[in-house]
């Protein structure tokens, strides 16, 4: 018969294989990619810039952990979190390093230090000046990620989209970009295009995850 102590240890050792799961940097950066929609091991690929093969064997170190599951769709692989849980895992891990390790913190100040202008827009105010109209929400993240979840009234424009179609853009309202979160950069690169192009743009430095969060508060 299993004493107290042979509980704990089979329990910890069941813990201890996320945290294996876990150890890996680029690890991290697919489950954080897969948090905002599933994609395919060709996409992970591109977006890490990883090769197709050593993308697939970190996604089966997820998948033996019960991380991440996959579909079949013709001649493509599609890889999802397993759990809505892990997202937020996810992202309960980035603030708990922000506020633990001043090196993630020197790292974000240099994203948003080489890209001076860059004004944060609360979700309050965002929240606020949609309801008046006064601001275009744009979500410059590739369409498939808006089509799994976006935030409400935002508009799909992927960032390497908004040169051709700057022109259908309000001169009447500010915009405001979003992406993947305050690691993403997608958004930096939309604000400074659209700054060029004498639109008034900011960044939102929030992801979708967030503004649910936000939601659920304020409900």
């Amino acid at each position: 018969m299993l004493n107290e102590r042979n509980l704990k240890d089979l329990l910890y050792q069941e813990f201890a294989r996320i945290g294996k799961s876990l150890s890996s940097p680029k690890r991290l950066e697919i489950l954080d990619l897969l948090s905002h929609s599933p994609k395919s091991v060709e996409a992970l690929s591109k977006a890490t810039t990883m090769s197709v093969a050593n993308v697939s064997q970190h996604l089966q170190t997820l998948y033996n952990s019960k991380m991440v599951k996959f579909r079949k769709e013709g001649n493509y692989v599609i890889y999802e979190l397993a759990d809505e849980a892990i997202s937020g895992f996810i992202n309960s891990l980035h603030k708990l390093s922000e506020k633990q390790f001043v090196e993630v913190q020197q790292i974000k100040q240099e994203f948003l230090n080489a890209n001076l202008g860059m004004d944060g827009v609360s979700f309050a105010e965002l929240n606020d000046r949609m309801q008046k109209g006064e601001v275009l929400l744009l979500d410059v993240r590739p369409k498939e990620e808006y089509e799994n979840a976006h935030i409400p009234g935002a508009v799909s424009m992927p960032v390497e989209e908004l040169r051709e179609k700057l022109s259908s853009l309000p001169t009447d309202r500010d915009i405001i970009a979003y992406c993947r979160g305050s690691y993403c950069l997608l958004s930096v690169k939309a604000v400074e295009y659209l700054r060029s192009q004498g639109i008034n743009a900011y960044r939102l430095e929030k992801s979708v995850q967030d503004w649910n969060e936000f939601q659920h508060h304020m409900n």
